[in-house]
């Protein structure tokens, strides 16, 4: 079936915001006591969840002190994020392609939606989006199949007609849970062996090569 919605994931499959997520991350463990954490390890988590994070990074199971860590996150966030926020190479043109050949354009991530449409719209390109689902859109993050699932529901389109892409295995796992197709981008931290464990019907190591998958 022809496609007819493709939907990304945002960091490191559209957008970098390492910088940004660095910056908060490390606030928000000095707040609670910790000391920074290393740049190789912070990026490892990103587009978890930030209670997922926060385990990950400190191995503390405690839930509160878990949503503790999200809420500093949030504050500093909010400060430094759109503005170190930059997108990944051939990705405008990737997109207004799409948008030109009269597919649908989504995106399914942990991060807020305002944060994402703030991002795009920094550059001149939120007209390029049809709908954005973010970690306060959802109760069940990723790899849950919730907001993909919702995505597809907005966009009014058959899942046959749906193409998932990301970065990471999470994204793999939340295109199998919801039954759609998916690419997977080696633009993040997963490599193209790792993503082969898991359905895919191709994996690029640039948002442009997906074009050549589905012209």
């Amino acid at each position: 079936m022809e496609i007819k919605a493709y939907i990304f994931d945002f960091d490191y499959t559209l957008g970098d915001c390492t910088q940004g997520i660095v910056l908060s991350i490390n606030y928000s463990l000095n707040q609670m006591g910790y000391q920074d954490a290393d740049r190789e390890d912070i990026r490892k988590t990103i587009g978890l969840s930030l209670e997922e994070t926060y385990r990950v990074l400190t191995s503390d199971e405690n839930l509160d002190k878990a949503q503790e860590f999200a809420g500093y996150f949030i504050e500093k966030a909010d400060k430094v994020m759109v503005e170190s926020a930059t997108f990944l190479p051939s990705v405008l043109d990737t997109l207004t392609q799409i948008h030109n050949s009269g597919c649908r354009i989504g995106i399914v991530t942990t991060k807020f939606h305002y944060r994402v449409e703030q991002i795009f719209e920094k550059y001149d390109m939120r007209h390029l989006l049809d709908y954005v689902i973010g970690q306060e859109d959802v109760i069940e993050k990723k790899p849950n199949p919730e907001g993909l699932n919702k995505i597809i529901n907005l966009m009014g389109v058959d899942k046959e007609a749906v193409l998932y892409i990301g970065d990471s295995i999470v994204d793999a796992k939340t295109a199998e849970a919801a039954g759609v197709k998916f690419v997977a981008v080696t633009t993040g931290t997963t490599t193209e062996n790792e993503f082969g464990k898991y359905p895919n019907i191709g994996i690029v190591g640039s948002l442009d090569k997906l074009l050549e998958l589905y012209p």
